[in-house]
């Protein structure tokens, strides 16, 4: 059985968007057929559920091809910090 590893790039993918992506079918409408008709599994139950939301974690079943749905790695961010320009003028001593 031919095992895939799909990471995730948000908090969830439909099932239909996942076969699609993964290349299990062909196009959005077959994906949905293949659900419709029973040929698709998660976590080992059997889904009809078109766009059943999919999380890190579940593994999705399709004939001889399995699906493990991870997590993307964490992205490091960075904050950029801004100080406002100040004008010329305030910034110049004043002679009193």
């Amino acid at each position: 059985m031919q095992t895939l590893d799909f990471e995730l790039r948000g908090e969830y993918i439909t099932l239909d968007r996942l076969l699609k992506a993964t290349g299990l079918a062909p196009s959005g409408g077959a994906a949905k057929t293949m659900v419709a008709e029973g040929r698709v599994q998660v976590d080992g139950r059997d889904e009809l559920r078109k766009t059943a939301k999919l999380r890190a974690g579940q593994v999705v079943s399709v004939s001889a091809a399995r699906v493990r749905v991870v997590a993307a790695p964490a992205v490091a961010t960075t904050t950029t910090t801004t100080t406002p320009a100040t004008p010329a003028a305030a910034a110049a001593p004043t002679a009193e």
